[in-house]
């Protein structure tokens, strides 16, 4: 098959999968799932709980899974279709790239179907069934109920203010661990709900381990009074700062003046 006519089955397929319905793209009914689709961005606004005020959490991935229900000739799937790899000596799996929205699929010859690079789980379930719809334009298709699940979501965030990541690891041994040596961000692992957070002394938070948008956010409003009762009160200035140098300025002016006297 020629490059041309490659290309031109390929974008028919994402233009198709692009003017499905809104109920077409939704998870079908059925399928058991621990989320609910989202039109929201890659931004949540979240609650602190202690000062009234907001917190924002950017969400950087999210991976999900689905499966086809059928088995697929992964050599056919990566002629036909334009932006896809296959190397089977490297990995068994096809992976596949959509523009819009923005995503990456591993997709196995078992039926089993990886989507991730997606900032929102409306666009993670809309990719999935894209994917899935190329699929059946190549000549395997999918069952009716593709089994879409959210994984994981990875978040990021900034509380505002340094942390004493020491004195928290000592209060909360049992949940925290911090070898600085080995890694340079505090390890805190939630019981409810079950996710993780990395925590840096700048105050930057990466929270992983969620399946719902939910569980992320509630997992900050949970964790940051923690963080504010360790909040750095006195912050060194470092060396070749505005403030280190201000500093030296007035230290030395108070020399002088001294001298003068």
């Amino acid at each position: 098959m020629s490059s041309a006519s490659k290309s031109k089955d390929t974008d028919k397929g994402e233009r198709d999968a692009t003017e499905l319905s809104e109920s077409a793209l939704a998870i079908p009914d059925g399928t058991t799932t621990t989320h609910n689709t989202s039109l929201a961005g890659s931004v949540i606004e979240v609650p602190d709980g202690v000062t009234g005020g907001t917190l924002l959490i950017r969400i950087q991935n999210i991976s999900a899974t689905a499966t086809l229900g059928v088995r697929i000739d992964l050599k056919r799937v990566a002629l036909k279709c334009r932006n896809t790899e296959f190397n089977p000596r490297r990995f068994g799996a096809v992976i596949m790239r959509l523009r819009e929205p923005r995503a990456t699929a591993l997709i196995f010859n078992s039926g089993k179907m990886c989507v991730t690079g997606v900032r929102s789980t409306h666009n993670a379930a809309l990719a999935a069934k894209k994917f899935a719809y190329i699929i059946e334009r190549v000549g395997f298709k999918p069952n009716d109920s593709i089994d879409f699940k959210v994984q994981n979501m990875i978040g990021t965030a900034d509380v505002g203010f340094p942390i004493r990541l020491e004195g928290l690891v000592y209060a909360h041994s049992a949940f925290a661990s911090y070898e600085p040596e080995l890694f340079p961000g505090l390890i805190y692992r939630l019981v409810n709900p079950r996710v993780v957070l990395l925590i840096f002394v700048s105050g930057k938070v990466v929270i992983t381990g969620g399946k719902k948008e939910s569980d992320i956010s509630s997992a900050l409003t949970k964790l940051y009074p923690v963080l504010l009762e360790f909040k750095k009160v006195q912050v060194n200035a470092i060396p070749g700062s505005t403030a280190a140098t201000a500093g030296e300025s007035s230290k030395a002016a108070s020399a002088a003046a001294a001298k003068d006297v």
